[in-house]
């Protein structure tokens, strides 16, 4: 299946990176790349291989890091999966919300 990132995502992985990048290194920063590009090849592959959302209807939640998880959804007639959000899990949950909604 196709995988691709919504606006909102395309953001905040940005932000993400670059914050890596200024705050942690360039190591850090790519080994994280890393762990986000092979998860979308696994949910590419296997798009329910990863826990439905018990808090958002018809969303999945696929955890990268113990700080980082992604939110997506999967429209099976088009062949698609939607990266909604990337959500620090560090931040409050009600901004989370804001960015499904």
């Amino acid at each position: 299946m196709k995988v691709f990132l919504s606006e909102l995502a395309e953001n905040k992985l940005l932000k993400l990176t670059e914050f890596l990048l200024e705050n942690w290194s360039l190591k850090v920063r790519n080994d994280f790349v890393k762990k986000l590009t092979s998860k979308i090849g696994q949910i590419s592959d296997q798009p329910e291989s990863c826990s439905q959302s018990s808090e958002f209807k018809g969303l999945y939640k696929c955890v990268l890091t113990k700080q980082t998880t992604f939110y997506y959804r999967i429209d099976f007639d088009k062949e698609e999966i939607e990266i909604i959000t990337i959500f620090d899990t560090r931040q409050n949950p009600d901004k989370l919300e804001k960015d499904i909604r």
